[in-house]
């Protein structure tokens, strides 16, 4: 029996939102919602089940990610089950305790079901369970806002997880971690695909059923973009104007970091205390993302901005100006 005082974590997946991200991730932007029909009228034919082989989600890595929090409590995933597609998660998820809610299949006047859901799901739980101490949101819908500030503000330590490319930057902000599911171990990260799913009239394409909550204008770092929410999985893509390179944003970030940290006196400043400062101001940071396999190199690459001294298992960093 786990001691009273172990971290206890809740686990809760908008299985629907995940499933089709990472089939977009793999096969290109918007590639779901061209498939989607092929994918109903027959989940056996060769190519869409090569497709869909290939954009396999593993569940394990994603329930091992949230483990490493703590003593898992419980973990639910919110889905039609009856669909053939998230029918052929069931053995998997049911080999690892997942409790899988049944969300039938939504008429048009529902269109947030998982959302609502996975929300009222979450904050009654909280109240149930008073010794939770961790709450892991796997879904990158901007709905999910909202619920990691009620979490937060209700004590809990809220973890969020999506797909790159398919996650709104506001839930990852509004997490007190947030990681991308192509980083977690185990998960072999797809090669950048073709550009074949371009956005029309910032509506989406597909099946026309992206219509979504309608177009949403996010200043991101400086850059507008279009949010256009693919409403059966609830992911969020962009339109094709241009996205910052996230190597310019992450320097940035670390250069906000070691003036904040500085107070003006010069000092040198621990980097681990560099990073968790970086990681509060933008959940999302990940020098693993970015290609570095360690902070440190992480630095090292950003020489103009910061000068590491390393001294035995100590690292120390302060800005260059």
């Amino acid at each position: 029996m786990a001691e009273t005082s172990d971290p206890r974590v809740a686990v809760y997946l908008d299985f629907d939102n995940i499933v089709m991200s990472w089939y977009d991730r793999v096969h290109g932007r918007n590639a779901y919602s061209r498939d989607r029909q092929k994918i109903a009228d027959d989940i056996t034919d060769p190519e869409i089940a090569e497709r869909l082989a290939a954009a396999t989600v593993d569940v394990g890595a994603i329930i091992d990610y949230a483990a490493s929090f703590g003593s898992l409590m419980l973990t639910r995933a919110y889905a039609d089950w009856s669909a053939p597609l998230n029918a052929d998660y069931r053995s998997q998820l049911v080999a690892r305790a997942v409790d899988l809610v049944q969300l039938f299949p939504a008429a048009a006047y529902a269109k947030n079901g998982a959302d609502i859901r996975l929300a009222v799901d979450t904050v009654e739980d909280m109240f149930r369970i008073p010794d939770l101490t961790h709450v892991v949101i796997v879904g990158g819908d901007s709905d999910y806002v909202p619920l990691a500030q009620r979490c937060r503000r209700l004590g809990r330590y809220v973890i969020g997880m999506g797909v790159t490319g398919s996650t709104a930057k506001s839930l990852a902000a509004a997490c007190d971690e947030f990681e991308a599911y192509d980083q977690l171990p185990g998960v072999t990260k797809p090669e950048t695909p073709a550009e074949n799913g371009r956005s029309r009239g910032g509506r989406g394409s597909g099946s026309g059923r992206g219509r979504g909550r309608g177009g949403k204008s996010t200043p991101e770092n400086g850059n507008d973009q279009t949010e256009v929410v693919d409403e059966p999985s609830g992911a969020v893509v962009f339109s094709e104007e241009a996205v910052e390179d996230p190597q310019e944003i992450a320097s940035r970030l670390l250069q906000r970091a070691l003036q904040l940290g500085d107070r003006g006196d010069g000092d040198w400043l621990h980097s681990s205390a560099v990073k968790t400062h970086m990681r509060r101001m933008d959940p999302s940071f990940s020098e693993k993302a970015l290609g570095f396999k360690s902070f440190s190199d992480f630095l090292k690459a950003n020489s103009d901005i910061a000068q590491l001294e390393e001294t035995g298992h100590e690292r120390l960093v302060r800005s260059t100006d």
